[in-house]
């Protein structure tokens, strides 16, 4: 499970969860008309690759609030949980879940909101509900509430969510962009040459130690950290900025190829279309939160739904 590291300052005037979790299900492509401004295809219709990520509502099970000292910097002030339903089978992910007086937690908290700086979202997701996942242990994912400046909102918000089912719906909306969070693909230990991409030396007699190495690695006490040398090559947690939300919609077939996506399957709850593609392997679990370094051009027009034209449903089996 990939996590947040930092979250963008938003201001929107309501209190709004700033991340959801998906599982990757695959790849196809539309065309739609682009309506970016100042590019030679403005207006036109365009092929665009995009990713389909399948989003079941997340449980709310736990609110978390954060202080600060200048000293030691953010620090937990206490968490208020919410008894799971059994059909979550949140203990399969927390063996010690017990019983929670969950009013009682939520007085704590509020003695201590005074103190709070971020108000935070316990979620688990619901793998059981997505087409592709046989799995039923649930993810659990730390989200941070924002869009106002006044904890008590936001306060007031994740009490009334806590218990209750979060859609992607209610985190984001379609034209809208988003930073993806996921762990790469794996591709274990590698050498120099697909690892870093250096190039790949010339077979003839005089290179007798080897063609696809670099030159001169230096003596082994010595050597710069620049150096390229062999080792482990991708799983590695990435973030990829500004991954433009296309469709956001509770009808999977409108999306899912002939036969299946690959290694997945069909897509049968909620799911998000992203243009471009996105780090991980099908079934991955992947985190989108709100843009944190957002283009100017989105900055001035702001949220603009997109005018899909075709979707395609071919077969991706031997693609």
């Amino acid at each position: 499970m990939p996590r947040v590291k930092s979250w963008p300052e938003v201001d929107i005037g309501k209190p709004v969860p700033l991340a959801f979790l998906g599982y990757r299900a695959g790849m196809t492509h539309v065309f739609m008309v682009d309506d970016r401004p100042g590019r030679p295809t403005s207006g036109k219709e365009i092929f665009v690759p995009v990713t389909i990520v399948e989003t079941p509502p997340m449980f709310v099970a736990a609110v978390r609030l954060y202080g600060y000292d200048p000293n030691r910097g953010r620090y937990s002030l206490g968490e208020a949980w919410a008894q799971p339903p059994p059909e979550l089978e949140l203990q399969r992910r927390i063996s010690t879940l017990g019983s929670f007086d969950t009013d009682k937690m939520l007085k704590s908290l509020e003695e201590r909101l005074d103190k709070a700086v971020d108000v935070r979202l316990i979620a688990a997701s619901q793998p059981k509900l997505a087409g592709g996942l046989s799995k039923k242990k649930p993810d659990l994912l730390e989200i941070k509430v924002g869009g106002v400046s006044d904890v008590t909102k936001l306060f007031d918000y994740a009490k009334d969510v806590l218990g209750n089912l979060i859609a992607v719906n209610d985190v984001f909306e379609e034209g809208q962009l988003v930073d993806v969070i996921a762990v790469t693909k794996g591709k274990g230990f590698q050498g120099v040459i697909k690892r870093w991409g250096v190039k790949e030396l010339p077979r003839w007699h005089k290179h007798r130690k080897g063609s696809r190495r670099i030159g001169a690695r230096s003596h082994g006490r010595s050597t710069f950290w620049e150096t390229p040398q062999a080792g482990q090559t991708g799983f590695h947690r990435r973030t990829e900025y500004n991954k433009r939300i296309l469709m956001i919609d509770d009808d999977g077939y409108k999306v899912t190829p002939a036969g299946g996506f690959l290694r997945y399957g069909v897509v049968r709850s909620t799911f998000v279309m992203l243009s471009g593609s996105i780090p991980g392997t099908p079934k991955r679990p992947i985190v989108m939160r709100w843009a944190i370094r957002p283009p100017e051009w989105y900055l001035k027009l702001g949220v603009r739904k997109p005018e899909i034209t075709y979707i395609s449903l071919a077969s991706k089996q031997g693609v």
